[in-house]
């Protein structure tokens, strides 16, 4: 019985799914947690992805021949910047896509050249969260750093190479970089030479981007050794998390995803770039993995924010869940929330802080339970208002994902905020399903759409809306002014 793996580097753990490649029922999974970060500075060590990934394999071993595995692929939390030498070493520890130290960088490259002429570059304005702005920051600070750069990979890209010895790539990952042309399909080393001039050579810099259902090279005797794989295996060119994600759960044109983690994401997939939109600035026109394109927005604070009030007010998982279910979202003392406890990607605010509103004698301690799920949702609906005003269908199935998608408030809230139906699905780990599929496909030589399509995921549950309308267009304008008055006091000293 033939295996395929695939493996989702996240910025917690390396997981490793191993599927029957006739079946493609789960034959083995294992988990191993990397170690956390800290925003603002948030930065890990590419030697802990790699030894993680070989816990993982060695966890496998202990249950399932490895033998079996015919052909692996690697998905990676996108953005960071894995800097190496000319001997392939990495030089410093790897600034992640939530590490905002170069928020200031990436405003002045921004204003430089005003957010029109980045969309019209690269299809993004790209944030603190995109290499780019990584290597910004690398040049105002760390000169002696890019003087000793030969490559510059992002952490699935490293995978890649340490499993191959060859650099590589795909557009889903290239394009979130903030200096690749998704459209054109190539690096705009125009634009690099415009931010930073020649300093380095930029034609010999990145890996090589590789088509959807192209490989990425085979398993080296060295990795093979370390891994307990067999040499010579094919590995498919994988890409970046959330992309995969959407890979793994057969999204169709139209269909939403609310991926809530750490991070929060909702994202659409279409076969034709955007366009316009008086929000457009605010989507990430970022690739996805079969050819296409995958907007999105990305916030930094999502699940970590109803952890963090659960902490602060001494109630579990379930009893946070109760609360927030409890409280009448049309009661004129609901709180407001701006969940900017880290800063936050989007809107592009690095520097700004929470900020609850409202608040009055009457809030209960529901309401403001409540006010914190809502306040993550907000965002994420924001982001979603955006996607649909740069002409991208969304009006198809909403599903969610993640940790927060095992929470009744989350799905319950996120059904009254839209009005429809809020489903999830019986795989909990999409990212690596779909780096199994890639995987999958190249062994096959199927067409990968296709094999989406036919293995797309059952539905678990399906969420009503507890009113008959939608509750978000009563708080979108509430939400603006306090989302605004964040973006006004920033840190206050």
């Amino acid at each position: 019985m033939a295996l395929v793996a695939g493996i989702d580097l996240s910025t917690q753990s390396c997981t490793v799914e191993l599927r029957d490649a006739d079946t493609f029922e789960v034959a083995g999974r294992a988990r191993v947690a990397l170690p956390p970060t800290f925003p603002p500075v948030s930065e890990q060590n590419t030697e802990d992805w790699w030894d993680a990934l070989k816990a993982a394999f060695q966890d496998l071993a202990t249950h399932v021949d490895l033998s079996r595995v015919e052909a692996v692929a690697a998905s990676g939390q996108c953005h960071g910047l894995v800097a190496l030498d000319r001997d392939g070493q990495t030089i410093r520890p790897v600034k992640l896509w939530n590490d905002t130290t170069a928020g200031p960088e990436m405003r002045e490259l921004v204003a430089q050249f005003g957010p029109n002429f980045w969309v019209d570059r690269i299809g993004s304005v790209p944030t603190a969260a995109f290499t780019v702005a990584k290597l910004a920051w690398l040049v105002a600070h760390e000169p002696e750093t890019i003087a000793r750069i030969d490559k510059i990979l992002l952490p699935h890209d490293y995978l890649n190479w340490r499993l191959t010895g060859e650099f590589t790539t795909d557009r889903s990952e290239a394009s979130g970089t903030g200096y690749y042309d998704s459209v054109r399909n190539k690096y705009d080393y125009d634009l690099l030479n415009c931010c930073f001039g020649p300093i380095l050579n930029w034609a010999e810099t990145f890996p090589v981007v590789r088509g959807p259902e192209a490989g990425a090279g085979h398993v080296t005797e060295a990795a093979a050794a370390e891994l307990g794989l067999r040499p010579g295996l094919p590995v498919a060119i994988g890409g970046g998390d959330q992309h995969l994600a959407a890979l793994g759960l057969g999204l169709a044109e139209g269909d939403v995803v609310f991926s809530l983690g750490t991070s929060g994401v909702v994202f659409t997939s279409t076969s034709s770039p955007l366009t316009g939109g008086s929000r457009r600035a605010q989507v990430d026109g970022v690739a996805n993995t079969t050819g296409g394109w995958l907007p999105l927005v990305c916030t930094l604070n999502c699940t970590k924010v109803t952890n963090w009030a659960g902490q602060m007010l001494g109630a579990d998982f379930d009893t946070m869940s109760e609360l927030a279910l409890s409280a009448d979202l049309q009661s004129p003392s609901l709180p407001i929330f701006a969940a900017f406890l880290d800063g936050e990607r989007s809107p592009a605010l690095p520097e700004a802080t929470g900020v609850l509103s409202q608040l009055d004698g009457r809030t209960t301690r529901s309401e403001l339970v409540s006010g914190f799920y809502l306040g993550v949702l907000f965002g994420l609906l924001s982001g979603l208002d955006a996607i649909a005003e740069s002409g991208v269908p969304t009006g198809g199935t909403l599903v969610a994902v993640g940790g927060g998608a095992r929470s009744k408030a989350y799905l319950q809230l996120l059904a009254d905020l839209t009005g429809r139906p809020v489903q999830t699905i019986s795989e909990p780990e999409a990212t690596a399903r779909g780096a199994s599929l890639q995987a999958l496909a190249l062994l096959r030589r199927h067409p990968l759409a296709e094999l989406a399509a036919q293995l797309r995921p059952q539905v678990s549950s399906q969420t009503e809306p507890r009113r008959g309308e939608a509750a978000w267009p009563g708080f979108r304008e509430r939400y603006r002014q306090v989302v605004g008055f964040a973006a006004r006091t920033r840190k206050l000293s």
